[in-house]
């Protein structure tokens, strides 16, 4: 039954049967937040090969993320099979004890949101994802978790932080912001 429905949906329906009634709100809204998913690209790339390691700016770029979501209750971090993701994302996992779940990059953004739907509902009420992809996959699966328009990213672009709530009425919000410093430019 549950297979046909749309991502965001099912989130809801997994999250909001699971969840006590007195969850924080945002603040312009009246219906609780049941989850969070926070979607970044990896950080800078030594070179252009298939499967770089990050540079120093990128390095430095993995421990301004970590240091952004100190204190936030992650539940689980997502990359994708390249080095580069993990290693954007590893001082965060690090930092919250928790192991990198791998996803292929190669995916369809509705199969990886369905994917976090289906493990979203595993978690501590209000579960908080972060997930790391590329400047060719990350507005798609944003897109996929908000149903909204959102801007392509150039592939100079390395400190967008896209923050998608969900609340118990359906609704999903997508709150962009930037991280680290700002990215250098060629």
């Amino acid at each position: 039954m549950m297979g046909g429905m749309r991502p965001l949906l099912r989130v809801l329906l997994v999250l909001s049967a699971a969840l006590p009634a007195g969850c924080a709100t945002h603040p312009d809204a009246a219906a609780p937040v049941v989850a969070t998913v926070i979607v970044v690209r990896h950080a800078e790339k030594v070179d252009a090969s298939r499967d770089p390691d990050l540079s120093a700016a990128g390095r430095t770029r993995a421990q301004a993320l970590a240091a952004r979501l100190d204190g936030v209750p992650l539940a689980a971090v997502y990359a994708t099979e390249f080095r580069r993701t993990g290693q954007t994302v590893a001082p965060t996992a690090d930092a919250h004890r928790l192991a990198i779940r791998p996803y292929g990059a190669g995916q369809p953004a509705s199969a990886v949101a369905a994917r976090l739907s289906d493990v979203m509902g595993l978690f501590a009420p209000k579960p908080v994802v972060l997930v790391a992809g590329h400047s060719n996959t990350v507005p798609d699966l944003v897109a996929a978790l908000c149903a909204c328009t959102v801007a392509p990213m150039a592939d100079t672009e390395y400190d967008r932080f896209s923050v998608v709530t969900f609340d118990t009425r359906g609704r999903a919000r997508l709150d962009v912001q930037r991280y680290g410093a700002p990215p250098a430019t060629p």
